[in-house]
């Protein structure tokens, strides 16, 4: 007991100094192999090595190259264009757009980060144009940014399979209904605030120019979640047959990813990896451990002790 607190208390202190997530995990990890795994700090490598090497962690780096090939391409603005012409006779078309382009965006790259950086490089001015307020743009294109979360195939998702051993093909079918009452939520925030914003039109010869060019990228999600609640694909091999398509797309239909947009994705994509997999592999490692020791099982025995119905636990 006073060993876990002065991890708590170590911990405080961290994040009164701004340290960084992976100093206070590196900092949990080395303390909890130190007092309770029998001060075998070298463990920490070798049960980080053993939990990290899963298949299923492959498809992060992958989603994540596909959903920036699709942002420095033409397959993001194409498809938020081909929103844009569908939601355009709507009271609050243009926000529904940006709602449905993130939903839609979140569904190839699994990356809240990356769909918001994406959409909002063209939304947010856009929003601004039509009379949005600088405050409602913002709001709107975070708020749908954040589907990313939940949207299949959401990286999020995979992460809480790897840490619990749980199926990712089921969390994703999991995620699909929340996913979809979220965005139309926002959809309908977004239609009840915008009826004082001029509305558009229907513009067949528009709508027409918006389905040609976007069909390659609309059909993008159906690829990737398709595949794998056919069987066809596992969310690993969906993940590269996303970025085989993204770059087939790019290089020989739209014709507008070079050599050099081509190595600043990749380097893009590197860098973020490199600060993501760090945290993983020392989260993962830290996970073990409490495995191990039985950490979770204590934690609801004393919770069982301490309340005897799920509502005392709630409140």
């Amino acid at each position: 007991m006073i060993a876990a607190l002065d991890l708590a208390g170590l911990l405080f202190v961290l994040l009164l100094l701004r340290q960084n997530l992976l100093v206070l995990l590196g900092v949990a990890a080395g303390y909890s192999y130190l007092v309770w795994g029998d001060g075998r700090l070298g463990n920490i490598v070798v049960d980080a090595w053993d939990a990290a090497n899963r298949e299923v962690l492959l498809s992060i780096p992958l989603y994540i190259l596909a959903g920036n090939l699709m942002a420095e391409g033409a397959m993001a603005r194409r498809l938020i264009r081909l929103m844009r012409a569908v939601t355009a006779p709507v009271p609050g078309g243009l926000a529904i757009a940006a709602v449905m382009s993130c939903a839609l965006f979140a569904a190839v790259s699994g990356s809240g980060t990356v769909t918001l950086l994406a959409v909002g490089a063209v939304m947010y001015p856009a929003l601004l144009e039509a009379g949005y307020s600088r405050q409602f743009a913002v709001g709107a294109l975070c708020a749908a940014g954040t589907l990313g979360i939940i949207v299949p195939p959401s990286i999020p998702l995979i992460l809480y399979g790897v840490m619990t051993r749980t199926s990712v093909a089921d969390l994703f079918l999991a995620g699909i209904g929340p996913a979809a009452l979220l965005t139309t939520l926002m959809a309908g925030y977004a239609l009840a605030t915008g009826r004082k914003i001029g509305r558009g039109h229907w513009d067949a010869s528009e709508l027409r120019g918006a389905l040609k060019d976007g069909v390659w990228a609309l059909f993008m999600p159906v690829l990737i979640i398709g595949g794998i609640y056919s069987g066809l694909f596992t969310a690993t091999e969906s993940a590269a047959v996303a970025v085989v398509y993204a770059l087939v797309i790019e290089l020989f239909v739209y014709r507008e990813m070079n050599f050099h947009k081509l190595q600043a994705v990749v380097g893009q994509t590197t860098r973020l990896l490199g600060s993501l997999f760090p945290v993983l592999m020392m989260a993962l490692s830290l996970n073990v451990l409490l495995a191990y020791e039985q950490v979770p099982e204590q934690l609801v025995a004393a919770f069982s002790q301490q309340f005897d119905s799920p509502l005392g636990v709630l409140v």
